[in-house]
């Protein structure tokens, strides 16, 4: 689907019929984000001895612990292997259990019958290890410099800069803060995108996604949903931020069509609203008017600097 220069996307109908789409599927439970929020390294875990990536469920599994105990780096290595390495690791630091395979010989299994040609059996055992940020004693090699994968939208940028928002760039949180009115955006190394979409793609939307949050301040939009939403006034809250981004990628040409993405995190917080028929409808308005404030904010902006 494509548009003129001059024609506004149609994104209005589209993302609905992505949302239909979305809920009938029984997508949008499990959304991913476009950017590694957690820990300060995004590397695959990486045994100090065989400098191997770990695979499969080991893989989450030390991401999950480096996410739990604010882990930087993504160097692993049992007591044994980090003693050979000449480090020692702390009196009361905590392993982390990983998952390995042995190759059984058939000789050694009770299932063997004496046959000549037999199955070979694999055996689950578990290992523990730990991280590099637990051990004294081994320097870290300097790592490879982070890549910028997002690839600069001109129209986007001056767009973003003429709002005038405050955003500061750093840490692995995308939010807006009322009481600072600022927004605060990942590093941009962290994107690397999703299976729907590309990490410029979302670095774009996650910035747009905050930049609707940031016009609903009493001096802006001045946007509250009041006692009908009771306590789903947050998700209320987000789904329109979630519309406002959507809409601004397709008037910015960030994408062509509305993502898939988007239609899973709208319809996630859309379930969260369902027994308010109307909710999506309030959140269409309500989008609608900070997008039309942003960009009569962004005009004026860019009018006066001409």
């Amino acid at each position: 689907m494509t548009t003129s220069p001059n024609e506004r996307f149609d994104v209005y109908t589209a993302i609905t019929n992505q949302i239909i789409t979305a809920i009938e599927a029984g997508s949008g439970d499990n959304v991913q984000l476009p950017w590694h929020r957690n820990g300060g390294s995004i590397q695959r875990p990486t045994n100090i001895t065989s400098r191997r990536a770990y695979r499969g469920v080991n893989t989450v599994a030390l991401w999950a612990a480096a996410d739990a105990c604010g882990f930087e780096h993504s160097i692993w290595g049992t007591y044994r292997q980090w003693q050979e390495k000449g480090a020692q690791v702390r009196k009361g630091e905590k392993s982390s259990v990983i998952i390995f395979y042995r190759d059984l010989d058939p000789n050694e299994s009770a299932s063997s019958n004496g046959d000549e040609q037999q199955s070979r059996f694999f055996v689950a055992r578990a290992s523990r290890v730990f991280n590099v940020a637990q051990v004294d004693g081994y320097e870290i090699e300097p790592s490879e410099p982070a890549v910028d994968r997002i690839d600069p939208c001109e129209r986007a940028e001056q767009f973003i800069v003429a709002t005038g928002a405050n955003i500061a760039i750093g840490g692995t949180r995308a939010f807006y803060n009322r009481a600072t009115d600022s927004i605060t955006m990942p590093d941009r190394h962290r994107f690397v995108g999703t299976e729907t979409s590309s990490a410029s793609e979302g670095w774009y939307s996650t910035l747009l996604h905050e930049l609707t949050h940031w016009s609903g301040a009493s001096s802006r939009c001045d946007r509250t949903f009041g006692k009908r939403f009771g306590d789903n006034a947050y998700a209320m809250e987000e789904m329109v931020a979630e519309l406002g981004a959507a809409f601004l990628c397709g008037d910015l040409g960030i994408t062509a069509e509305p993502r898939a993405d988007h239609a899973e995190y709208i319809g996630h917080w859309l379930r969260i609203l369902k027994a308010d028929s109307k909710a999506i409808f309030a959140a269409a308005s309500a989008a609608n008017k900070a997008t039309e404030f942003l960009t009569r904010l962004a005009d004026t902006e860019q009018r006066e600097a001409a």
